[in-house]
């Protein structure tokens, strides 16, 4: 890697899949500043590759030679450098919403999508992917997903509220989206990028939002394999 590029280091799973919605939080915010970037793919044991940031996660945005990580510390970092001409991320509210999706929509998402991420993980981590998370679990993937039906109501209720915001603006930011859309829709992106599963009705604002999320920046969160 030459110190004039910008780089994002983000998951990669079984066939090409880059579900993490901690990468599409910074996919979707580098789109938004209108910003170039190429892409290395970073499988769950692949430590050595982002060894050089001292971190064990993904996302890594390497930007000119400046080594961002943190999906909030990226998009902290764009809108600091990347200001003049380019619409800011940040808004009123945009740590709250960030706090929220780390404490209460993710950890009802993944009870609903863990077998599914479990079928798609690269061979390579499979091991590793079964061990970690059924310790974090206290239970198989298999009992887990075995619970689906509960969990998707639990889902169901935690996004209640983004939903009722919906039905009134088009975007969780207001008229257009910043970064509050893209830390919620980054959850919808890991969910249709590994699993066929559907939690949302058609009438539901939440559908057209995120169809209206995936149409942003010429179509970019439908260029990877996905699901509907």
């Amino acid at each position: 890697m030459a110190d004039q590029d910008r780089v994002l280091y983000e998951l990669v799973m079984r066939d090409d899949r880059r579900p993490s919605p901690f990468c599409w939080r910074t996919r979707m915010a580098l789109a938004h500043k209108g910003l170039e970037y190429t892409t290395v793919p970073v499988k769950f044991t692949e430590k050595d590759k982002i060894a050089f940031a001292n971190t064990k996660q993904v996302p890594i945005l390497v930007d000119f030679g400046e080594v961002v990580t943190d999906s909030w510390a990226i998009a902290k970092y764009l809108d600091e450098n990347y200001y003049q001409e380019r619409p800011l991320l940040m808004g009123g509210g945009t740590r709250f919403v960030n706090q929220w999706a780390d404490t209460q929509l993710h950890p009802a998402l993944v009870k609903v999508l863990l077998k599914d991420i479990y079928d798609h993980v690269h061979p390579d981590d499979r091991e590793y992917f079964r061990t970690s998370r059924e310790q974090r679990f206290g239970k198989t993937i298999e009992a887990v997903h075995a619970e689906r039906d509960k969990h998707e109501q639990d889902l169901k209720r935690v996004l209640g509220f983004v939903r009722e915001m919906l039905r009134a603006q088009p975007f969780v930011s207001g008229k257009a989206p910043a970064y509050a859309d893209y830390i919620i829709f980054g959850a919808f992106q890991w969910a249709r990028s590994i699993s066929p599963f559907v939690f949302l009705d058609a009438a539901d604002p939440l559908a057209a939002w995120r169809d209206r999320m995936c149409h942003l920046y010429g179509s970019l969160a439908n260029s990877v394999p996905h699901y509907a």
